[in-house]
């Protein structure tokens, strides 16, 4: 009852003009990005993140979850109408989904997934208000070497499905720890890694970072594609039939009971849960012949799992300070940066913030509804807008926001180092994720660990003596290997679906260069 009463004042502060705007344009900007291949949420998120520094916290934060919501719902447009996912996440909604407008019902599947997504959405929410609470009381008993052992389990499973290559994100999270140094020492109070630098002894910027990383090394890796536009095909009926609503009603159920209930743990992205949902129904199909040449399973089972998993992955994000994906990663960045903590005491300390976030992702997922059916047609046509516009918008702006932090140009350079750093990163497929993490967390569980020596005076035993963080050691353990060889299976799966035609089927698959050449 308490939960539901604060459920509803939620409800009445999102309900203002100026929050409901906020919660549209951040719906609204989400599905562009989800339409236009190759940015993602994460990208968006960190080349608008200085934009939304001139809201409050609230604003600011309903801002990027819809944003981060909205690209799950706009993936699947160029999916199945261009054969290009608009995430990885996509993918296996590409893998029926273009077949199906190849035979002209691309309408039908562009309203499954429209419907799918929704329904899913609502349901990982109603999870959301139901076990947030709950985890995050629970979590309020942890003491240090708990807190400590959490976060080292979310970084090993994090690491794990941030890239191919496990070595290069532990390399990655040692440097992100290396970074967070810098600044004015935990225990000691005094400055460490500032090499007689005076703007160091304040530690490296959080936001130059993202921005580097992120929005940086987006437009030198367009520069280097040179990239102007993508074609799509005409869009014609987005409404599905009876036939099509019957046949997806229990992949839409299945798909969110997967998504949701993998998303709540740390590691599950929604590119893992829709790979499995599409295996499911392959799998439960009295057909699975048609699997690949245009089942409507196919598009509704994965579209409800990535997100179902994208709204479940809020509940460790919120209750424990633990993000579960990418996006979620440099959201908690977002967090850090406006001065809020998630985890446990966020419920207690700023219960009217979690609550009207809550509160403003069931309004998101409704306007994206409403968005997503009539609109398709003209979210599509997106793709046409020239990089040579959007490349120095997102300079302008990163850039801007970079220097707004402090005023210091420092911070421009340091934005500057770091995206031609992540650039060479991308190159050289060494995953940023883990850096930023480790960034992120290193002065969590610097503090989470010296505590623990000073209970335990000094001896490490302490972290498998007491009973809450041997089992999370275990259940980290455990995890890991999960994760492991779900994210094999994946890798084995979007390797298999390039395979089948997402590099084969390419008559409406058109990306322009500068030089006029299909590439």
């Amino acid at each position: 009852m308490e939960t539901l009463l604060f459920l509803l004042n939620g409800f009445q502060e999102v309900l203002t003009p100026f929050n409901l705007l906020i919660v549209a344009a951040g719906s609204v900007v989400g599905t562009i990005v989800g339409v236009l291949p190759g940015l993602g949420p994460t990208s968006a998120i960190a080349i608008l993140l200085p934009v939304t520094m001139v809201l409050d916290p609230v604003q600011g934060i309903i801002m990027m979850a819809g944003i981060y919501y909205g690209a799950m719902y706009g993936g699947s447009t160029t999916a199945i109408l261009m054969n290009i996912p608009g995430e990885s996440s996509s993918v296996p909604t590409a893998l029926d989904g273009y077949p199906l407008a190849r035979k002209g019902r691309g309408g039908a599947a562009l309203g499954i997934a429209a419907i799918g997504s929704f329904a899913a959405g609502i349901f990982g929410l109603i999870g959301l208000v139901l076990l947030a609470p709950v985890l995050a009381d629970q979590a309020l008993k942890f003491g240090p070497p708990e807190y400590f052992v959490l976060l080292l389990m979310a970084l090993l499973i994090l690491f794990n499905i941030s890239g191919r290559s496990f070595l290069k994100s532990v390399i990655m999270g040692a440097a992100g720890f290396l970074a967070s140094f810098a600044g004015i020492g935990l225990s000691s109070g005094v400055p460490r890694f500032s090499w007689g630098i005076p703007v160091l002894a304040g530690g490296i910027e959080l936001i130059s970072i993202i921005i580097g990383f992120f929005a940086i090394t987006e437009v030198l890796k367009g520069l280097e594609e040179r990239r102007v536009r993508i074609q799509q095909e005409h869009i014609k009926r987005t409404f599905p039939g009876k036939e099509d609503l019957k046949r997806s009603g229990m992949p839409i159920v299945r798909g969110s009971l997967l998504g949701f209930f993998l998303g709540i743990l740390p590691g599950f992205s929604a590119t893992v849960t829709s790979f499995l949902s599409y295996d499911l129904e392959k799998r439960l199909s009295k057909h699975p012949d048609q699997f690949g040449k245009g089942a409507i399973e196919g598009v509704a089972g994965p579209e409800s799992a990535n997100n179902a998993t994208s709204s479940g992955g809020f509940i460790p994000l919120f209750s424990l300070g633990i993000p579960s994906s990418p996006p979620l990663a440099v959201l908690l960045a977002a967090f850090m940066i406006y001065g809020l903590t998630p985890g446990p005491v966020l419920f207690e300390q700023n219960s009217a913030f979690v609550w009207t976030v809550i509160a403003s992702m069931f309004i998101g997922n409704i306007i994206l509804l409403v968005l997503n059916l009539p609109m398709i047609g003209l979210w599509a046509k997106l793709t046409e807008v020239p990089f040579g516009l959007l490349a120095p918008a997102i300079l302008m702006i990163s850039l801007l926001g970079a220097y707004s932090v402090r005023n210091s140009l420092f911070d421009c350079l340091a934005a500057v180092v770091f995206g031609l750093l992540g650039y060479l990163f991308h190159k050289f497929q060494w995953p940023v994720i883990p850096f930023i993490l480790c960034f992120v967390l290193g002065p969590k569980m610097e503090m989470a660990f010296i505590q623990s020596l000073e209970i335990s005076s000094g001896s490490w035993l302490i972290f498998v003596q007491r009973p809450v963080s041997f089992a999370l050691l275990v259940l980290a353990t455990v995890l890991f290997i999960l994760s492991s060889v779900l994210m094999k299976r994946t890798r084995k799966g979007k390797d298999t679906g390039k395979g089948a035609g997402l590099k084969e089927r390419q008559p409406i698959r058109t990306i322009e260069t500068w030089e006029g050449k299909g590439s």
